[in-house]
């Protein structure tokens, strides 16, 4: 079966939120998908801790930019998830083989990449006002169970 999402991390900087995201991907069927440069090394200690043994349950590609990342995931509709967006990502309909793209930790997505033209649209997840962005993984995960529920959790026991 083919992953039912794709999940991107563009620039990742923290490895315990890859780390996370492998895990998460591994337990909904997610392909998580890695833009470099990765700002640590896939070895990382804390990157393998976070990920525990789901490594290997998990399908991950590591792409050298975004261009190329959106080259292997050709007709897949990409939501650029940003704070600058007034469409909750819960608003979308979601369908098979859509992708969800994160920024950085630290900065979020650069205009170049909210504005990529392969971005169908930008969508935020809704928080109270006047507080830091969410974590990564935590983000993330927000956003790929809301779309794996609106197809019914296929694949789950």
């Amino acid at each position: 079966m083919s992953a039912p999402f794709h999940v991107i991390f563009d620039n990742p900087v923290i490895p315990g939120n890859t780390g996370n995201a492998i895990r998460l991907c591994a337990n909904t069927g997610a392909h998580l998908h890695l833009v470099e440069p990765l700002g640590f090394n896939f070895d990382d200690k804390h990157l393998k801790r976070a990920g525990l043994d789901y490594h290997d349950l998990a399908e991950v590609s590591i792409h050298p930019d975004l261009d190329a990342c959106l080259a292997a995931l050709p007709g897949a509709r990409v939501f650029a998830f940003t704070s600058a967006s007034s469409t909750w990502h819960a608003s979308v309909d979601y369908r098979p083989g859509d992708a969800l793209l994160f920024g950085t930790e630290p900065t979020g997505l650069p205009e170049e990449h909210l504005n990529h033209p392969r971005v169908t649209q930008r969508v935020r997840i809704p928080m109270l006002p006047a507080r830091r962005s969410m974590n990564l993984s935590n983000s993330a995960s927000v956003a790929l169970f809301e779309a794996w529920r609106q197809l019914g959790f296929p694949g789950a026991t």
